[in-house]
């Protein structure tokens, strides 16, 4: 049986919002078989449980947030996409404030922080949805069009396109595919870190986001180069950390995908845009599971080993 993952132990971490700037706490504890990842505000009054799930995400601007009732939690993606990279099921993640830490402005330091703890395997089969058939969502039109898909396909890859008009951003890979079957999610797509220009921070800062933002949790740029001294961590970090995100986005269903993602120009609020229209078709997707593991398509069978 292809088994469903938790943590084998507690694992913490304390770190800034990037945009509130406030210390935050994370605590990640193992959850049993079929709870799915749960956010827990422990920091109000009556802790509050928010579960993810593509109807749980009620704010797509500048990140992904999850609300229940009016307790929040802001910028889940990238701690969402390690999970999604190691393909963690079940999982209670106790948080002090209303924002994910932005640690290093990666997944990296997530994916340390959850092999540190250790995978368990437990006695529950994993849940895939498998696309049956395609399912798209599209804006614009010419040269603002952007979009994004999910096609059958026996397996878990993601191909991305991104379009920005800069020197540092042109100069570096503007498409990516990354099939979670041969490459390595730990090297290949996780250390790539959050990007943002000067002079969207400065705007953003007189409007109170980016508090905690800066050179050692983001790709910097002003209008001809990257400001960051030790440079960029992939030729492509900039599209990678697109894959990244939609990685975490689109785990927000709250069961692994098996299918083809693609998109140009996408973001937070197409993912969700693109999981609702999904679920909105019952005939486009099924809940599979594996008796036999060797069934499984490759990467989803192995527990990812540590760096």
């Amino acid at each position: 049986m292809l088994a469903q993952r938790t943590l084998k132990s507690l694992t913490k971490a304390v770190g800034v919002g990037l945009h509130s700037g406030q210390r935050v706490e994370l605590t990640l504890r193992p959850a049993p078989p079929d709870t799915g990842i749960v956010f827990r505000r422990v920091d109000l009054p009556l802790p509050v449980d928010i579960a993810i799930s593509a109807q749980a995400v009620t704010d797509t601007r500048l990140a992904s947030t999850i609300s229940s009732g009016s307790a929040k939690v802001h910028t889940v993606e990238h701690l969402m996409s390690a999970c999604a990279g190691l393909g963690i099921d079940n999982l209670y993640i106790d948080i002090t404030a209303e924002e994910v830490p932005i640690l290093d402005g990666s997944a990296s330091s997530f994916v340390f922080l959850l092999q540190a703890a250790g995978i368990e395997l437990q006695s529950a089969p994993k849940r895939f949805i498998r696309v049956t058939k395609p399912v798209e969502v599209r804006e614009g039109e010419g040269v603002s069009a952007k979009w994004a898909r999910l096609s059958p396909f026996e397996g878990y890859k993601l191909s991305f396109e991104i379009d920005f008009d800069h020197p540092a951003v042109d100069s570096t890979g503007q498409r990516v595919e990354f099939d979670l079957g041969s490459g390595s999610y730990s090297r290949d797509i996780a250390r790539a870190r959050t990007f943002g220009f000067t002079k969207d921070v400065e705007m953003l800062r007189a409007n109170g986001l980016a508090l905690g933002g800066g050179l050692d949790n983001a790709i910097v740029m002003d209008d001809y180069k990257v400001l960051n001294s030790d440079g960029l961590r992939y030729n492509d970090e900039f599209v990678k950390h697109k894959i990244l995100d939609a990685m975490g986005d689109l785990y927000l269903l709250g069961k692994p995908l098996l299918a083809a993602y693609s998109a140009f120009r996408s973001g937070h609020a197409m993912n969700n845009k693109l999981l609702r229209e999904l679920l909105l078709h019952p005939e486009a997707y099924e809940v599979v599971t594996f008796e036999d593991e060797k069934l499984a398509p490759p990467g989803f069978a192995t527990v990812a080993r540590a760096w």
